[in-house]
């Protein structure tokens, strides 16, 4: 069994998330400037054995797809063309930042890493593959 990825794309950053081989643990892995993923997956994938990728799909909370998807659909679009054996799976990203700036709060740390949106952006890919980990499960 390979690991599962989940990618937080950003304009900027993009944050990574991956599971365990068995997949039962999502763990932070990186976060990478948005010019610099396509290399990152490569070597990444090189290394490791993925089953599929998982990509945040931007909603709104009447369940639309926000204003950010401009920008999300030619990623995966491009991820579908450099990779095309590997699945991808768009899954809702809706509170994955404010859940991941809560749980950098709650954790006490000083407000120079509470500002640091690098590590939000990992969290925010933490949460999202742990909801579709959930979801795949039928856990809620």
């Amino acid at each position: 069994m390979g690991r599962i990825l989940a990618i937080d794309y950003g304009q900027k950053r993009v944050g990574l998330a991956v599971t365990d081989e068995l997949q039962l643990i999502a763990n932070a892995l990186s976060t990478v400037h948005s010019k610099d993923i396509f290399q990152f997956l490569n070597n990444y994938l090189k290394k490791e054995k993925v089953d599929c990728i998982v990509v945040g799909e931007p909603r709104q909370m009447n369940n639309e797809l926000s204003e950010s998807i401009v920008f999300i659909d030619p990623f995966i679009k491009k991820l579908k063309k450099e990779f095309p054996e590997m699945p991808i799976v768009r899954f809702d990203e809706r509170f994955t930042s404010k859940l991941a700036s809560q749980a950098i709060l709650d954790a006490g740390l000083k407000k120079k890493n509470r500002q640091n949106k690098g590590l939000i952006d990992k969290m925010s890919a933490t949460i999202l593959l742990q909801s579709y980990m959930h979801s795949k499960s039928g856990i809620l």
